[in-house]
This record gives structure tokens, C-alpha cells and sequence, in this order.
């Protein structure tokens, strides 16, 4: 079932459309970085470009966009993950990953792209679902982690196996054109939002790294001790970059019984 945005997963333990946060009192139709209550952390975009994190910061600022409360209007810049889709995006074929996704037109570095959009589940339902899966079964399911400053993390666990949209048919790459951000509109559960890592052109392939690492950062040591360790259990990856690690990206956590 097709769905632009994420919904309810099947335990209803979290309701991604439920709007929490009260909204800015701007009353221009673009809200001004430290005037306007949703950008107190700073400017999110520039021309419809997600602006690049302070490569000295220690965290990646948070996102928030302006919500359903707002005052100022649906022109605001403050408001583009919210708008869905932009570009025209094709389903295809591929030769050995199975489905893909493409674009038919260029997207330039920063665009955003598309959401990865389905049930947003509580983690026991996750480990439930992935649980149950056999070793043919392809696995939707992704989990997010957000470190904060106070020390704890934020999970968000979002399965379009039954409910999503075109997001799901994006491949994993170990060398990506397209990066995650959990981006913030109505309520602390995010939007997972795919963003272009590089300028791409028309026909490219469309993809991210299932890690959630990004620029291939290496793996250390005790990543790599537990990678062997989960071999036998991994699928093969076929992204064909020159840095390919041969296997995709494993949540080990998701298959403890413990």
C-alpha cells in the first residue's frame, strides 16, 4: 500500500501524524534564523539546500522544520521535507539488487530527494517482524539512532514492507549519492529524509548507505571483529564501488533474544 508519509505501525505505539509541537508566531511568509522559534538552532536551508553541518561541531544540528501551527505561510523556506516529493523518480529493474530507484532529472547537492516513508514501529514490534524473517525475505526495516548531547539515544524504527513509498526501492551503496537526516515537522518523531550527497545526474541510480554511515567513514577495529563474527548471516552487497565491504550493513541488536 502506497503512502507519502509515514503512519502508525501495527503495535500503535507511536503516531508519526500527531502534532506536539506548538508553532512559530511569524507572521511573514519566511521565518527569520533567530527570530522565528523553529530556527533558535540555527538556519536548516539555503535555496531549498540543506546546509552542511560546522565540521567542528561534535553533533550534527538538529532539524526542524516549521510545523501545522506555524503562522508564517506554506512559502516559507523553512518548510521543504514537508512538501514531499520534487523530482521526477523512476522504479527499475537492476541487474543483480533486485528493484531500484532512479532519477530522470539532475538534483543538485543538498536537494532534498525523498522520505523513507512506512509503519514507525516500537522496537520490540521491529525485532518481532525481523525475528520472524527468513533468510529469502527482503528486510525494509531500518533503524535510526540519534545520539544527543545528555548521553541518550533516540530510536526510530520505520518498516515500509506493507505501507511506504518509493523510498523503499532505494539500493544501499557503500559509496552513496544520497544521505539520511531525521528531520523534525510536528512532533519529535522524525521524518527520515534523503538528501543528495553530490550533484546527480539524470538516469543515476539513487542510493545511501544502510549504516547510516556517510563518506564511507572506516570501520574500527571492534566493527570489524563483530562484522566477521555475523558474516555467515549477511547478504551480499553488489554496489560495485571501489570501496565495496561485500556484505550490506547489519543491526545485530534487532536479532538478540536477550
Amino acid at each position: 500500500q502506497y503512502s507519502p508519509d509515514s503512519v502508525a505501525g501495527a503495535d500503535g505505539d507511536i503516531d508519526p501524524t500527531e502534532i506536539t509541537f506548538p508553532g512559530c508566531s511569524c507572521l511573514t511568509s519566511s521565518c527569520v534564523v533567530h527570530v522565528c522559534s523553529c530556527l533558535c538552532r540555527g538556519e536548516n536551508y539555503n535555496s531549498l539546500c540543506l546546509r552542511p553541518t560546522d565540521k567542528e561541531e561534535e553533533y550534527a544540528r538538529p532539524v526542524f522544520e516549521c510545523n501545522a501551527m506555524c503562522q508564517c505561510g506554506e512559502s516559507c523556506q523553512n518548510r521543504v521535507v514537508q512538501r514531499g516529493l520534487q523530482f521526477r523518480l523512476e522504479v527499475f529493474k537492476t541487474e543483480k539488487k533486485g528493484w531500484g530507484l532512479r532519477t530522470l532529472e539532475f538534483i543538485a547537492k543538498g536537494r532534498f530527494v525523498c522520505e523513507y516513508a512506512g509503519e514507525v514501529l516500537g522496537f520490540n514490534e521491529a525485532r518481532r517482524r525481523i525475528q520472524a524473517q527468513t533468510s529469502k525475505d527482503s528486510n525494509y526495516i531500518i533503524a535510526v539512532r540519534e545520539h544527543l548531547h545528555s548521553g541518550q539515544i533516540m530510536e526510530t524504527f520505520v518498516d515500509p514492507t506493507y505501507i511506504g513509498n518509493v523510498g523503499r526501492f532505494l539500493n544501499h551503496s557503500c559509496e552513496p549519492n544520497l544521505f539520511m537526516v531525521p528531520v523534525r515537522v510536528d512532533s519529535m518523531v522524525p521524518k527520515l529524509a534523503l538528501f543528495a550527497a553530490a550533484d546527480i545526474s539524470a538516469g543515476e541510480e539513487l542510493s545511501y548507505d544502510y549504516s547510516g554511515r556517510f563518506h564511507n567513514l572506516p570501520i574500527t577495529n571492534r566493527e570489524e571483529s563483530s562484522l566477521e563474527e555475523d558474516n555467515r548471516l549477511r547478504k551480499p552487497c553488489y554496489c560495485g564501488s571501489r570501496t565495496c565491504a561485500s556484505f550490506l550493513p547489519w543491526d545485530s541488536s534487532l536479532f538478540s533474544t536477550r
